[in-house]
């Protein structure tokens, strides 16, 4: 045998090496620096869970992930998006006369929200926070807190979980930036074939005022109409801050 076939066949062994060790690696779990970017406080939450065992926290995250990580959230329609706003803001106003029922009304609406954007729905309580925690896990101790509260409130769980009305504006506060996150548009809600079918439904809709008009006036509107291009932005009621609830 040659030495050039002898260094070809060590070079062929040493590339052989190398792409089983990427790939191994590459299989590998995250490990706590990946895990505490995604999960953020959930991260350390799951480690003080376990007692301080970083090791058996990690095995739990990656765990959700293994679960949860495929899962993508579905679009959320522009009536639906409208009627969780309203209720969202019906359930802060209602905080000042009735902090509990307000915060119960938060947690039905979170658990109903995450369910019609593709989560675990509400009655299966532990798996819709696990698969949460996956994809909001920044914001999801806010609905832990008040679903907390809610089931103190019924007599469901840790009276202590309560709390004070200060103790649940906060969890109010908290949750409301869970419910900010899922009321945000994804890629599906902004894709280019549905913001089309919408551009085409304002078009036909002007088009049918627009004529409608030149009927009864008898104008020639008609062409300025058509070459306007409706306002489809939506300005939700959210005026509920960390600020405003100091001042009530």
């Amino acid at each position: 045998m040659s030495t050039g076939v002898i260094i070809t066949l060590i070079i062929v062994a040493a590339i052989a090496v190398v792409a089983v060790a990427l790939t191994l690696l590459a299989r590998r779990p995250p490990g706590g620096r990946t895990l505490r970017r995604r999960f953020g406080p959930e991260y350390d939450r799951t480690v003080a869970r376990h007692d301080g065992d970083t090791q058996a926290a990690e095995r739990d995250l990656n765990e959700r992930v293994k679960r949860h990580g495929d899962l993508r959230e579905r679009p959320l329609e522009p009536a639906a998006r409208e009627r969780y706003s309203a209720g969202w803001t019906a359930a802060q106003e209602r905080f000042v006369d009735s902090p509990q029922e307000a915060v119960a009304e938060a947690d039905r609406l979170l658990g109903e929200l995450a369910g019609v954007r593709g989560f675990p729905d509400g009655e299966r309580y532990e798996e819709q926070v696990s698969a949460l925690s996956v994809h909001h896990g920044h914001h999801v101790h806010g609905y832990r807190r008040v679903h907390r509260a809610a089931l103190a409130r019924t007599g469901g769980g840790d009276r202590n979980g309560g709390g004070d009305t200060e103790q649940l504006r906060a969890a109010m506060l908290e949750a409301r930036d869970l419910f900010d996150e899922l009321m945000t548009p994804t890629r599906q809600d902004t894709s280019p074939r549905r913001a089309d079918a919408e551009t085409t439904e304002n078009a036909e809709s002007a088009e049918i005022t627009e004529n409608a008009e030149s009927m009864k006036n008898g104008d020639s509107a008609e062409s300025s109409t058509r070459n306007s291009n409706p306002d489809t932005r939506s300005h939700l009621p959210w005026s509920f801050n960390r600020r405003q609830a100091k001042g009530n």
